[in-house]
């Protein structure tokens, strides 16, 4: 089989202007580029550019997967829509990372499994997963759970280490786990979640609210009707002075503590999880083999 990667990365909040595409033209000379897209796939050789740095400067999402096993998904959103305390819990080795530039927080998910399933043709991957960016913006942490699974399941297979797995605490445990929306089982499937694990984390996951996480025009007005006069003129004067991409995700922003999921603290250990998880695993496939087909009679 040969080499195949294939790198797509978007520009969601504002367009690249001709200059910035100028400068990523210099990154490869191959690349589909446009004012807010840059995709390219290898079948030998690298990209040149640093995925890190491209979306740190231009983009605000960005997938990356290989046919020898890596799953890689970079979401950058506005430092004030999400904080790096809020993720920090949700950090697990190297599989979840994030970091903070001077205006947004840049996070970074990965998923290896040499032996696993690999997307050819990824091209429809990215549009299903970006739905994820506005949930984080609007406060559903939700997609950070999945992550910290994956990560988990990836971590027990690199390290045996017992003891770190009884001391790694897990992170907060946010509402209705147990019914994920459309981006995020998108999510769970990119990443490689596995599904005991997720049934097994979901027992302590509080329902989550009925209102959609997207609010409706009837839920939005009175929302937008309760903020002070002052600060409705403020964002109307944002929009008066021109376009202002941002504008749409600071509102959701100011309006989220009425629409995102709660999180519950968590209160089990890693080891906890996964042990729960083997006994589940182990439990279905008894009963699978127990109602499995019976070997017909003699005649």
């Amino acid at each position: 089989m040969s080499e195949y990667q294939y790198y797509e990365f978007q520009a969601l909040d504002r367009p690249l202007s001709r200059e910035e595409q100028e400068q990523l033209r210099a990154v490869s000379t191959r690349a589909r580029i446009t004012a807010t897209s840059f995709t390219n796939t290898y079948n030998w050789g690298d990209l040149s550019g640093n995925p890190r740095s491209m979306v740190e400067r231009y983009f605000d999402a960005h997938l990356y997967v290989t046919n020898w096993g890596t799953h890689r998904l970079m979401l950058r959103l506005p430092k004030q829509t999400l904080d790096l305390p809020a993720v920090r819990p949700y950090r697990l080795d190297h599989h979840v990372d994030a970091w903070t530039t001077r205006t947004h927080l840049v996070l970074d998910l990965t998923s290896e499994d040499e032996g696993g399933d690999w997307i050819e043709g990824a091209d429809d991957s990215l549009a299903a997963l970006i739905g994820v960016r506005d949930e984080l913006a609007t406060g559903d942490l939700r997609p950070l759970y999945l992550a910290w699974l994956s990560a988990l399941a990836a971590w027990e297979l690199e390290d045996d280490d017992e003891e770190e797995y009884q001391t790694c605490p897990e992170p907060p445990v946010p509402a209705g786990l147990g019914e994920l929306t459309a981006p995020q089982h998108a999510l769970a499937d990119f990443l490689r979640v596995d599904a005991d694990l997720l049934a097994v984390a979901a027992q302590a996951s509080p329902t989550a609210p009925k209102e959609p996480l997207r609010p409706t025009k009837k839920e939005l007005a009175p929302l937008i009707a309760a903020l002070p006069q002052q600060e409705k003129d403020a964002l109307l004067l944002r929009l008066a002075l021109g376009p202002e991409p941002q504008l749409r995700t600071d509102l959701l922003y100011r309006l989220r503590g009425m629409t995102a999921p709660i999180a519950a603290p968590g209160d089990r250990s890693a080891a906890h999880l996964l042990d729960a998880a083997h006994a589940l695993r182990t439990s279905l496939g008894s009963v699978q083999n127990r109602s499995g087909p019976k070997p017909v009679a003699d005649a």
